[in-house]
């Protein structure tokens, strides 16, 4: 950005600009405090007002959270419902890095109800797969997903735990991805779910089920997602 530029942007979108950085390279995460409207008007050589304009912008466009008497904070990553994005996706529109544990990976031919959701025989042989998806250390999803065990029968642990699943099958198995329908609503933590996220019995949790369609419009990947509360926000985007 030249001098001119600079002399000409408004001080309060050069505050969130900077703020925006410190969020984008990872200094400030989800959950940390944002400095105060007075410090920022020192910092930044600017009045109290345009300090807390700066804020107000990004409180806007969803980057912080204000908390009456606490101050301003980083805000949980959104999950976006005009789109369909993989996990990874979501994670690296907030700079957040994933990383993904497989936890359990095994073909089974029990599951009649999400075999329905497929459009399969009940006794159809599903590929089912457990992964937790970490945030640097932090748990943030724990995702069970179903494929149909014939067509995925080469996809490996490894492949699973290196990134998007979306990639893997769009890349290694020429799925083009259409839509999702999807079934949002909340649970609590029973006690492995609270061992699993690191957070008391009973804590509230977003559960979302998805059925996945490829360009066919041919159902063929059914996920059911399970996300901590206090780290999301649903973000859904409405039009008239």
């Amino acid at each position: 950005m030249s001098i001119t530029d600079q002399d000409t942007t408004p001080a309060y979108k050069r505050i969130m600009s900077a703020i925006q950085q410190q969020i984008d390279f990872g200094e400030l995460k989800p959950g940390h405090a944002v400095t105060s409207e007075r410090e920022l008007a020192k910092i930044h050589g600017v009045s109290l007002m345009t300090a807390r304009h700066a804020l107000a912008g990004l409180e806007r466009e969803g980057m912080v959270e204000r908390r009456r008497g606490s101050g301003t904070f980083v805000a949980p990553p959104k999950i976006h419902f005009n789109k369909l994005m993989s996990y990874t996706e979501q994670m690296a529109g907030r700079s957040l890095s994933v990383r993904t544990r497989l936890l359990s990976m095994k073909v089974i031919g029990d599951a009649p109800e999400i075999a329905a959701h497929l459009l399969l025989p009940s006794t159809y042989r599903l590929l089912r797969f457990e992964r937790l998806r970490l945030a640097g250390n932090e748990p943030f999803a724990l995702e069970t997903c179903y494929l149909p065990a014939e067509e995925f029968s080469t996809l490996s642990r490894d492949r699973l735990e290196r990134g998007s699943l979306f990639s893997v099958l769009e890349n290694d198995y020429g799925v083009k991805l259409s839509h999702a329908d999807e079934e949002v609503d909340a649970t609590a933590a029973d006690p492995r779910l609270a061992r699993t996220f690191g957070v008391p019995h009973g804590f509230p949790l977003l559960r979302i089920r998805e059925v996945i369609y490829s360009a066919q419009s041919r159902p063929f990947l059914y996920v059911l997602g399970l996300y901590r509360a206090d780290r999301h926000t649903l973000h859904i985007r409405r039009f008239r």
